[in-house]
């Protein structure tokens, strides 16, 4: 089971960075890498609002993340600017037995997105997907997961709750249909 979600962790941030596609500033960038250890002091966020202290750290956690998989025998890429780590071909990576062991070996080094990215790298929704998203919530609440955050007015902007209690699994189990996720998964592939 853990194994799946730090793969699926590996897999959204494959997804954030294609996503925010490619492309670069004209300067050099304060973000540091995992080779230059250095700390970045920009406290304005990628939209240049604020919230770049979010993203400092989210960066710093995923250079951290980054260094792990490297100790445990994986050549893995210095995060974007964003913190987005791009693994390549993900099929590829759930075949690595060496990528698998060390994935878990770092899970503890991961850090949810920050808002402002997360934000950043999705596309608006639709009204009708607002509305998914809100019943979504509302079954996650009146099933177990009462920490469960509601969407914002633009169907974003979920924060952090409480996955581990046997209430949100069970509420993650009913309302997974929800949202296209099946109640009872088949065996996984791969």
């Amino acid at each position: 089971m853990r194994t799946n979600r730090v793969l699926l962790a590996a897999a959204a941030s494959v997804m954030a960075l294609a996503l925010t596609g490619c492309g670069g500033d004209e300067g050099e960038s304060d973000i540091p890498t995992a080779a230059s250890g250095g700390a970045t002091t920009s406290s304005a966020g990628p939209d240049g609002q604020g919230g770049g202290d979010d993203v400092a750290a989210y960066v710093q956690a995923q250079r951290t993340y980054v260094k792990c998989l490297r100790e445990n025998g994986v050549d893995a890429p210095d995060p974007d600017e964003k913190g987005n780590i791009d693994f390549g071909d993900n099929r590829d990576l759930k075949k690595d037995a060496t990528f698998r062991t060390a994935t878990e070996k770092c899970a503890e080094h991961l850090a949810a997105v920050p808002e402002s990215i997360e934000k950043g790298n999705q596309s608006k929704l639709t009204a009708e997907q607002i509305k998914v998203k809100q019943r979504y919530a509302r079954c996650m609440q009146e099933n177990g997961a009462a920490d469960f955050p509601d969407p914002g007015p633009d169907g974003l902007g979920q924060g952090e709750w409480d996955q581990s209690s046997a209430g949100a699994k069970r509420a993650i189990r009913i309302c997974g249909p929800i949202v296209g996720v099946p109640a009872t998964p088949g065996p996984g592939k791969g």
